[in-house]
């Protein structure tokens, strides 16, 4: 019986580290270069923040692909089985399911508690120091925040477009003021400009040379009769605080970067709203994990009724189960501020679900 239990785990093992890494690969890392890699080709942005920024999101990506990937290796690994009539061997020799399953169950619940602890601890620590790279970019390299044809829209209350760049040499610039409302009250244009680092009191020093702008009436901003236009200035210079950056981004609400104790902290308030999201946020963390549970009872029964060994077969299959197990989590974020449709308790549905249709799968299974 060990020799099966060895030869099961080394299987699943295998297959759910590939499994992980290819999920993780297309589905995640494809995308953060595909953001990323603009930023470094017209931002000047250093290699080693790209590296930062992969290694930050990757704990929340694992999140998803350690159940997904789980599931795919139990629908390969069981599918192959089916597939070469090595279950039906092990069954006609008084190996029934259930102990053949040994070792998955194993591997299941340390995926599980592993799971857990990425969504409780590492992810929303990650996500919180993901925000802060943006702040800490701009305080070591704020140069790195302007690039060539490029609209630059991370300063509070302003956007700026550069329309060329060669190291801090700037061509072609308009700047757009804006009120609390966004509206733009001041414009202003710049054939020319320079990039200065005021690091010491957190600036950044926009010179602007052959300027030209329009301003609105500060008192009656929707009458265009009174926008103040063709002022004209040889040289100017606009001060860009790289603090209200970080209190813009540190202000901007987010309940993934937030630690389950200060969720917790976040239910003693008497907004009937914020309450909802937050104990959707709380349940979401702890049952998100338990879908490698109900992906694994689930996936025994297809992975043999597929019969199929092929890899593509047990990708689409996995897909199709992920995709409706996520349907239902996306929903309950959707409804996350509507407390009078219960959305911590729909995050929980699927799990129930999936058990549930899971253990009836593999009861008949069982019989056979």
């Amino acid at each position: 019986m060990k020799l099966i239990d060895r030869s099961m785990s080394r299987e699943l093992l295998m297959n759910l580290f590939f499994a992980v890494a290819v999920l993780s690969l297309v589905l995640v890392i494809g995308n953060i270069f595909r953001r990323l890699l603009p930023l470094l080709v017209n931002h000047d942005v250093p290699p080693e923040y790209i590296i930062t920024f992969v290694a930050y999101i990757l704990p929340f990506s694992l999140i998803f692909t350690i159940p997904w990937g789980l599931l795919t290796a139990i629908l390969l690994t069981f599918g192959r089985l089916s597939a070469d009539n090595e279950l039906i061997a092990l069954r006609s020799n008084g190996v029934s399911i259930l102990r053949i399953c040994a070792s998955l169950a194993v591997i299941a619940v340390i995926c599980t508690g592993l799971s857990i602890w990425l969504n409780a601890i590492v992810a929303p620590a990650a996500q919180q120091k993901l925000r802060r790279t943006i702040f800490d970019l701009a305080t070591r390299n704020p140069m790195a925040l302007f690039g060539s044809d490029q609209v630059i829209d991370q300063f509070p209350g302003r956007k700026i477009y550069v329309g060329k760049k060669e190291g801090n040499q700037l061509e072609n610039i308009v700047v757009f003021e804006m009120d609390d409302k966004s509206m733009p009250v001041r414009v202003t244009h710049a054939r020319t400009g320079t990039l200065e680092a005021d690091l010491p009191n957190q600036r950044i020093l926009m010179h602007l040379y052959n300027a030209r702008y329009q301003q609105r009436d500060e008192q009656d901003p929707f009458d265009l009769r009174k926008i103040k236009d063709g002022i004209n200035m040889a040289e100017g210079t606009l001060p860009i605080s790289l603090e209200e950056l970080y209190n813009k981004e540190k202000k901007r609400p987010n309940r993934s970067t937030l630690s389950v104790e200060e969720l917790i902290d976040q239910l003693k308030t008497t907004d009937i709203k914020t309450q909802s999201a937050t104990r959707t946020e709380l349940n979401k963390r702890f049952s998100f994990p338990f879908s490698c549970l109900a992906f694994a009872i689930m996936a025994v029964p297809l992975g043999v009724t597929a019969h199929r060994r092929e890899t593509s077969m047990g990708f689409l299959i996995s897909l199709v189960v992920a995709f409706s197990y996520f349907l239902f989590v996306i929903a309950a974020d959707t409804l996350r501020l509507k407390p009078q449709m219960h959305p911590e308790l729909l995050v929980w549905f699927p799990n129930v679900l999936f058990i549930g249709i899971g253990a009836l799968l593999f009861r008949r299974l069982a019989r056979q």
